[in-house]
């Protein structure tokens, strides 16, 4: 769950200063801006919102994803098969009669493991430099190149060694990419680890509008995540969740689903959309991570920083720039 600030807090309403109702004139006294700032320094901010607020946020992300995955449900029906033909997934025919002859040549297949062996070695080198700098500009006294150098050195040793699964992540990405067509990545701060991480997203995980042209462009995008009780009562204890009663979890959607037991996870969404949360008319970017059964909000956090808060001459806030964690890597 992402976090770009280490250093965040839990705030009261008051220390919010969300709108009042008992105190219209308060948004004439605070200068602009100050409401973002304040929600930016805020590790949770459904913690301040009211009952009827919450619900009406998890009923608008729920609705939306919902929307978003219907829009590409063709696709996921394509991505099935090509999975299934990639695996070499055994069915039985019925046509011309029962039990015919049913023969795949590992076409597929075979492509993309070719793919994959000949990406790693350019992706991945052996002597570990995944991270090259590029210099831009005159550099007549060489100092940008040798920043440059010591970015590369940092940033590769990182993702070999600071970052866990991050090679592993990169074989299995190569291995799917020819087959589906697009695979993600999502870069964050771990909050309770204290490392950066780089995770690997599939598809089937990540839904975003079919019709929308890009990740920065899309009005949602929202990400599947499974997690068991006991981490989701962990989550509750360091109140990065909201301490809500969701009930037991349900078992999830697939063949032969194991049965119910006390690993059994939730499914949440984490849903990066657009919410006004100070009502000055301008939709700010959010992280809203809602229970998929239920709807329930658990944690609301700013996706954007104070950089990213731009005003105009006469200081006045006309628009937000968000953070994107996200990265489509396609063929």
């Amino acid at each position: 769950f992402p976090s770009h600030d280490k250093q965040k807090k839990t705030m009261t309403p008051t220390e919010m200063n969300l709108p009042n109702p008992d105190y219209p004139e308060q948004a004439a006294t605070e200068s602009p801006g100050t409401k973002l700032r304040e929600l930016v320094e805020n590790t949770n901010i459904a913690l301040g919102l009211d009952e009827d607020k919450l619900i009406e946020i998890g009923e608008q992300c729920r609705k939306g994803y919902e929307q978003d995955k219907l829009s590409r449900s063709e696709w996921e029906d394509a991505a099935k098969d090509w999975v299934n033909l990639a695996k070499q997934v055994r069915e039985e025919r019925t046509y011309p009669w029962p039990n015919a002859s049913n023969v795949k040549y590992p076409l597929l297949t075979t492509a993309a493991m070719q793919f994959a062996a000949r990406a790693y070695p350019s992706l991945v080198p052996s002597d570990g430099q995944v991270v090259k700098s590029k210099v831009i500009g005159k550099d007549p006294t060489g100092q940008k190149l040798e920043r440059a150098k010591r970015v590369s050195m940092y940033m590769s040793y990182q993702v070999m060694h600071e970052i866990p699964q991050w090679e592993e992540d990169m074989d299995k990405l190569l291995i799917q990419l020819p087959v589906i067509g697009m695979m993600f990545k999502k870069t964050y701060w771990d909050p309770f680890r204290k490392v950066p991480k780089s995770e690997l997203i599939t598809p089937d995980k990540l839904i975003v509008n079919y019709w929308a042209k890009s990740l920065d462009e899309a009005e949602r995008i929202s990400e599947e995540i499974e997690m068991s009780p006991r981490i989701f009562n962990a989550r509750k204890v360091a109140k990065f969740f909201r301490d809500v009663d969701l009930g037991d979890p349900v078992t999830p959607e697939v063949d032969n689903p194991p049965p119910n037991d006390e690993t059994t996870p939730y499914l949440f969404i984490e849903q990066h959309t657009y919410l006004d949360l100070d009502d000055d008319g301008i939709y700010e970017p959010y992280i809203v991570t809602f229970h998929a059964q239920s709807g329930e909000v658990l944690r609301i956090v700013a996706r954007y920083d104070e950089e990213g808060i731009l005003l105009n001459d006469d200081g006045e806030v006309v628009g937000i720039e968000p953070i994107q964690y996200y990265t489509k890597i396609g063929r």
